[in-house]
């Protein structure tokens, strides 16, 4: 089942773009996609707030300084996205429609005011992106039942591979907001503490078995009053929009460590977002109802409309001097047992606080066959099976100087809304 109720001009696929590169079929960033970030260029006294178009990305500083946005008062002055965030659906709304109608190719406000458009427009190859918005909280769930299955199966027991309380709770853990990065910064591979099956002790040694989680992280753009809960539609308007998320896992580590409560330095040295947030406006054509839930869930995780959509992701391994990188992964967010909105809606239901800025990861995302695992911990059955690699190496898990790049794109017959990369390379460990 599809639902596509919340569809406007926006979403038209007809609109056409004066930035010319905005219109080639394939590109990730056409005139119905137009996801938020923040960027700097070189004559920048501070980062500015822009939106993805083409090639290009529109400074919406500097176009909010011009008096070109209907909002009342200024929020794209400060950075980051959480001022515009906190002002709700209505605004992010309107302001889509303020930014669609600017980049209209058969609109002559910016697209013949040389002077102006020169001034507001900047070439992606020329900035530089930061962290979209100020990490208030992290949490990240465990929402694929074909994740969750596997690693039952490969740590348990095969044929009671789902803990009983799966099929009625989002499972998820507090991470740690401060070592969420943006695309692009390198990440150290962690030390820990590794203990052998065998060995009658732990070690403290980097991680040797250290792993990719590949994910899509939920914006929360406005929270709820401390001891109030939320319904699941109302989880649905909070989420300003959807970013790549790599939870950097360190496997032996984690199986050390989680009993009995759950994963805890095996996850929080980094996690890697995209630069660009799409907007939950700009995926609505791509709404479509998860799984069937058996047994049906409590009353106050049903929902009434589709809360999934159809996201392709990928994931890339590119090892040091290698002349290309090897697909190790193709799946989709479709598929995911718990939605975000579900996800998040569990998460307040105790009377937590959520607040503007708060990310949800959705939990590795993994379809059911063995090129469609987002971790490679699945992929090579932890270690069993190796990947081969383009340039004839193998791999169980990551090495050092390895770069993972995760994609996506959401499709329809005319045009892409694309997510961008998520890439992170890994640096040796500085233990010796």
């Amino acid at each position: 089942m599809e639902q596509h109720m919340n569809l406007n001009e926006t979403h038209d696929s007809d609109l056409k773009s004066w930035v010319e590169s905005a219109n080639a079929p394939e590109c990730p960033f056409p005139i119905q996609n137009l996801p938020f970030g923040v960027f700097s260029i070189e004559h920048l006294q501070q980062p500015h707030v822009g939106v993805a178009i083409g090639d290009y990305i529109l400074d919406l500083t500097l176009i909010e300084q011009a008096g070109l946005l209907s909002l009342e008062n200024k929020v794209f002055d400060q950075s980051k996205l959480n001022p515009f965030m906190a002002l709700g659906k209505a605004a992010w709304s309107r302001v889509r429609r303020d930014v669609s109608n600017l980049l209209n190719i058969d609109n002559a406000v910016l697209r013949d005011d040389e002077s102006l458009r020169s001034r507001v427009l900047v070439a992606q190859s020329e900035a530089t992106m930061h962290l979209p918005f100020e990490v208030m909280e992290y949490t990240d769930f465990y929402a694929s039942r074909e994740h969750a299955t596997n690693v039952g199966c490969m740590f348990r027991d095969p044929e009671n591979a789902l803990m009983p309380n799966w099929l009625h709770i989002p499972i998820g853990y507090n991470g740690r907001a401060s070592t969420v990065v943006v695309s692009g910064t390198d990440i150290r591979r962690p030390v820990g503490q590794l203990k052998a099956p065998d060995a009658k002790a732990p070690i403290f040694a980097p991680s040797r078995k250290l792993d990719i989680e590949l994910e899509i992280g939920a914006v929360v753009g406005y929270g709820n009053e401390m001891g109030s809960a939320i319904t699941t539609s109302q989880a649905n308007d909070m989420i300003f929009g959807y970013v790549l998320l790599n939870d950097w896992s360190a496997r032996d580590v984690q199986v050390w460590e989680y009993q009995p409560l759950g994963p805890f330095q095996a996850k929080v040295f980094a996690s890697t977002i995209s630069p660009w947030v799409v907007t939950q406006e700009a995926l609505e054509p791509f709404r479509v109802s998860g799984p069937t839930q058996d047994p049906e869930p409590l009353e106050y995780l049903q929902q009434n409309q589709a809360q999934n959509f159809d996201i392709k992701l990928s994931v890339e391994l590119l090892p040091q001097d290698a002349q290309q990188s090897t697909v190790i992964s193709n799946t989709n967010f479709k598929g995911m047992y718990w939605s975000c909105a579900q996800q998040l809606t569990h998460h307040a239901s105790s009377g937590c606080a959520m607040r503007t800025g708060d990310l949800l990861g959705s939990g590795t995302i993994s379809g059911p066959t063995p090129d469609s695992c987002g971790s490679m911990l699945e992929m090579t059955w932890n270690g069993r099976d190796p990947i081969t690699l383009a340039d004839g190496s193998e791999r169980t898990f990551i090495e050092d100087n390895d770069t993972l790049i995760l994609s996506g794109y959401s499709q329809t017959a005319t045009y892409r809304v694309g997510f961008g990369q998520a890439v992170g390379k890994i640096l040796p460990s500085k233990s010796n």
